[in-house]
């Protein structure tokens, strides 16, 4: 052994017994090859060196948004299309009023029939969800989002904007006219649905009669309260 390790040429005898271990180890090899049992199965790969890949630990990968997913939605913001709408209207209640049935968004089906349903998120009374129906263009269209309620200004001002579905964000405010009317302004813009992008001309008129709709229903439901 030492001759090995210091470069020089084994002796006869030290030859001899090279040869010697060598047979026994393929001995036990070949031996322990021909065994069907699990346990002599794994002792030879052991002895092989070789081990099972499912047992390498696998590298730590953190998941990150990919360079290329960054570009796509930078280019699809620059070919947005949001539209801008606002309605004016005088109701026959002070702003007080006005202010606290508005600031009930799960009555807003009441006088907004394109709104099919609003309902505060439970824990979260600054979520709202909304599910939006509407016919047009001869076809049914139904949209969803979920909206926060921003910090309003009491009798003066509410306003918000979608943090999921369809994106839309705006405002509606209240100024006193007299001892019992107000002014309401409602200041909507929504981006254009993929849908009715080839028409997108035709989305602002559209939405503003929804909206003046909604807002002549709210003056006739004051009325009534």
């Amino acid at each position: 052994m030492s001759s090995i390790a210091s470069g020089t040429a084994p002796t006869t005898k030290s030859a001899a017994c090279f040869r010697r271990t060598y047979s026994s180890r393929s001995m036990l090899l070949s031996s322990l090859s021909s065994s069907s049992s699990p346990a002599s199965a794994k002792l030879l790969n052991s002895s092989n060196g070789s081990s099972s890949s499912s047992s390498s630990p696998k590298p730590f990968r953190p998941v990150m948004r990919s360079r290329e997913a960054d570009r796509l939605e930078e280019e699809r913001l620059l070919h947005v299309q949001w539209q801008d709408i606002t309605v004016k209207m005088v109701v026959d209640a002070p702003a007080s009023v006005a202010y606290k049935l508005y600031a009930d968004r799960e009555l807003f089906p009441k006088w907004l029939p394109f709104l099919s349903s609003v309902e505060a998120v439970e824990g979260s009374p600054d979520l709202s969800r909304y599910l939006v129906k509407f016919e047009s263009f001869g076809k049914k269209f139904e949209y969803y989002f979920l909206a926060k309620n921003l910090e309003p200004i009491p009798d003066r001002k509410l306003h918000w904007r979608s943090i999921e579905g369809f994106a839309n964000r705006g405002s509606v405010r209240f100024f006193q006219r007299g001892p019992s009317s107000c002014l309401v302004e409602i200041n909507f813009s929504f981006e254009v649905p993929h849908a009715f992008a080839p028409v997108a001309f035709l989305m602002k008129p559209f939405m503003e009669g929804l909206i003046r709709g909604g807002l002549e229903s709210f003056a006739a439901f004051v009325k009534t309260t």
